[in-house]
C-alpha cells in the first residue's frame, strides 16, 4: 500500500495572533516570510505592513482628532474666527472621498477615517451655526447634510457621479483651507481654532499620501491628500505664527489705542 505522504505545516511563536495579523496587517504570504522564514526585511511586505499600521493609526486618531476643536467651541460658546463656509467644503471633500472609497470597494483602512471626520465636523458646522444665533439653520444643515449622504452611499448612485465628486475635492479643499487662512489673516489671530486638531489633520493627510498609493494605487485619492496636506500646512503655519495672538488681547491692545 502506497505511503501517504504527510505535509507539516510551519509553525511560529506568533500563531496565537496569527487571525489579528492577517485581518488587519499583512496577507499570508508576509505571515509566512515574516515569522516562518524570519525574513524581516522583505521591503514589499515592510511597505504593506507600514501602510495598514499607519492607516489604522489614522483612523483610531481620526475618532477623537477634531474633539479638541468642538470641546474649545462648547467651552468658549464662541465659533468666533471659524468660517461656515470653510467647514462645508471640507465637508464636501470628506465626503467625496468617504463615496468615492465605498464605491471603489477600498479597504477601510485606507479611507476609514473619513467617517469620523465626517461627523465630527458636521457637530462644529452645528455649533457654528448655532452660536452665531442661528440655529435653526444648523438643523436644517444637518437634515440636508445627511440626506445628501444616504443619497450619495446609495447602490444606484452612478459610479461617474462619485468620481466626478472626488475629482471635485481638490478645489473643495484648495478653495475651504483658503477662506479659513484668509479668516485668520483679517482677525489677526486663530480664534477659536485647535491648534491639536489642526497639527493632527495636517500630520494624518501627510501619512494619508502614501497609505492611499500603498492600499489603492488612486493617483486621484493620493492627489487629494498631497493637495490636503499642503493646505493644512498653510493652516498650521498660521496657528504658530499667531500663537500668542487671541481675541481678547487684539481688543485689549485695540482699547489701549482708544
Amino acid at each position: 500500500m502506497a505511503e501517504k505522504a504527510v505535509v507539516h505545516q510551519g509553525s511560529s511563536f506568533m500563531d496565537p495572533f496569527k487571525g489579528l495579523l492577517l485581518t488587519y496587517f499583512m496577507p499570508e504570504s508576509c505571515y509566512d516570510e515574516f515569522f516562518l522564514n524570519f525574513n524581516f526585511l522583505d521591503v514589499p511586505c515592510l511597505k504593506i505592513v507600514l501602510s495598514k499600521g499607519l492607516g489604522i493609526g489614522i483612523i483610531l486618531g481620526s475618532v477623537m482628532v477634531k474633539l479638541p476643536q468642538i470641546l474649545k467651541l462648547m467651552g468658549a460658546k464662541s465659533a468666533e474666527g471659524l468660517s461656515f463656509n470653510s467647514v462645508l467644503l471640507e465637508l464636501l471633500a470628506i465626503t467625496g472621498t468617504m463615496a468615492y472609497s465605498i464605491a471603489n470597494k477600498f479597504p477601510f483602512s485606507a479611507w476609514g477615517e473619513a467617517l469620523f471626520l465626517m461627523l465630527q465636523t458636521v457637530t462644529i458646522g452645528f455649533l457654528i451655526q448655532h452660536y452665531g444665533k442661528r440655529t435653526g439653520r444648523g438643523l436644517l444643515f444637518l437634515v440636508v447634510y445627511f440626506s445628501l449622504v444616504v443619497l450619495l452611499l446609495s447602490p444606484v448612485t452612478p459610479l461617474s457621479v462619485v468620481t466626478t465628486m472626488q475629482a471635485s475635492n481638490m478645489p473643495a479643499i484648495i478653495i475651504g483651507r483658503l477662506i479659513q487662512a484668509a479668516t485668520n489673516f483679517r482677525n489677526g489671530h486663530t480664534g477659536q481654532l485647535s491648534a491639536i486638531s489642526v497639527f493632527l489633520l495636517f500630520a494624518g493627510s501627510l501619512a494619508r499620501i502614501f497609505t492611499s498609493l500603498q492600499e489603492t494605487g488612486d493617483s486621484l485619492m493620493a492627489l487629494t491628500y498631497v493637495i490636503s496636506s499642503a493646505c493644512n500646512g498653510i493652516i498650521a503655519l498660521q496657528v504658530l505664527y499667531y500663537w500668542n495672538s487671541s481675541p481678547e488681547r487684539k481688543k485689549r491692545k485695540k482699547k489701549k489705542r482708544e
